[in-house]
């Protein structure tokens, strides 16, 4: 197997167990290596560090074992793939009647850098995030359809969009039957998930938590959700006896994703409305016409780069700003980043600057996160890429 060494004195992260390699922690690598490579990492001396997959790029190795011992990759997925399993087995997930819908494996908080698995009911979905991890997608398919048995019908692989551009892929069914879409559940709530069309795996299974909590605030509250996306915020709402709902996103199509959700738990004709407006506009014109009692925001990534970022924080700013002015005095903001290079604290300096620009008194009642089953590595924090605050706003 080949070799990556490290220059002297920068083996202190993975001796901390955090599973990048920087491209500038590298004093040599063995020639002939291609992306999606195993290889073996050591320190200036030669001590063997661990196994990982090289990618040339930034992170230039992403760690799958850390020692100096010998492990298959075949054996490193079994046994990984089933501790995944345990954890969402503790948490309650894996055999929850109301609740058939989890993350299984989530990348490095799972010891798996570069893949994610979401299950939905009867269907998985795999979504590879480095190359590595794509060379082992039907190996990886093999052994969630030992380790789930049966009752799983399809495994269905995502990965076009989320890999390097130099990597060619395309979606499609890695085994079972040809199964795009499925109805799932998640807390006796019923769902549509697009496998096939819709963004990232399907569905947000990270916001499950954060939405059980907005419903228990929404009775008897008018309602925004803005970059509603597949309606999940607007049926908790509903589902917790809010006055009025609506639901608004820029893309037609996730207005009929958000429909159809809603549609799937109640008739809520004479309480939920749905447009498809641009969220800062809605906004403004809301603001003028007297504002909610209870405003979500939760929109897309703003950056993918630290060199977007400055620009990111200042739509953020913008729009909590506008969300607030949305709101009358008393209300509730659920506000959210899922941008990774928007750390926590600066997600929330830019919601401080949003209120001081909104001339708003804001007061944090909740601190929000991704749910258990996207867990963080206590040796990776940058896997924590969800931030939240629940806001009273007067």
């Amino acid at each position: 197997m080949k070799k990556v060494t490290l220059l002297k004195g920068k083996d202190g992260a993975i001796r901390r167990r955090n599973p990048w390699v920087f491209s500038g922690a590298i004093r040599n690598e063995d020639e002939g290596l291609l992306d999606g490579d195993l290889v073996v990492v050591e320190d200036s001396t030669g001590e063997r560090l661990g196994l990982g997959h090289y990618q040339n790029g930034g992170i230039r190795v992403r760690m799958l074992h850390f020692g100096a011992g010998e492990i298959s990759i075949a054996d490193l997925l079994r046994d990984k793939l089933a501790a995944a399993l345990a954890l969402r087995q503790q948490l309650g997930l894996a055999a929850d009647p109301l609740t058939n819908a989890y993350r299984l494996v989530h990348a490095e908080g799972d010891g798996l850098p570069g893949l994610i698995v979401d299950r939905y009911a009867s269907v998985v979905v795999l979504q590879c995030h480095s190359i590595g991890m794509y060379r082992l997608r039907q190996e990886i398919a093999t052994a969630l359809r030992t380790l789930l048995g049966e009752e799983v019908r399809t495994i269905y692989d995502k990965s076009a969009a989320s890999l390097p551009e130099r990597q060619e892929a395309s979606d499609g069914v890695l085994l079972g039957e040809t199964v795009t879409e499925v109805v799932v559940l998640e807390n006796g709530r019923r769902f549509l998930v697009d496998v096939a069309g819709g963004q990232k795996t399907g569905f947000f299974l990270d916001q499950r938590e954060n939405r059980w909590l907005l419903g228990s605030y929404a009775q008897g509250k008018s309602v925004l959700n803005a970059f509603c996306y597949t309606g999940g915020f607007s049926v908790y709402a509903l589902l917790g006896d809010a006055a009025q709902v609506h639901s608004v996103d820029l893309s037609s199509n996730a207005i009929d994703l958000a429909d159809g959700n809603v549609a799937r738990n109640g008739d809520f004709t004479e309480r939920h409305r749905s447009y498809a407006a641009d969220v800062m506009e809605w906004l403004r014109d809301q603001a003028d016409a007297g504002g909610y009692d209870l405003v979500i925001i939760d929109p897309p990534a703003f950056a993918k780069n630290k060199h977007k970022r400055h620009q990111a924080v200042q739509a953020y700013k913008r729009l909590n700003a506008r969300a607030m002015q949305a709101l009358k005095p008393g209300g509730l903001l659920f506000t959210f980043s899922c941008s990774r290079v928007v750390e926590r604290q600066l997600f929330y300096d830019t919601v401080v600057a949003a209120g001081l620009e909104a001339g708003r008194d804001c007061r944090v009642l909740h601190h929000l996160s991704q749910g258990p089953d996207h867990p963080v590595s206590l040796y990776h924090p940058e896997g924590e890429y969800l931030k939240g605050l629940v806001l009273r706003v007067d």
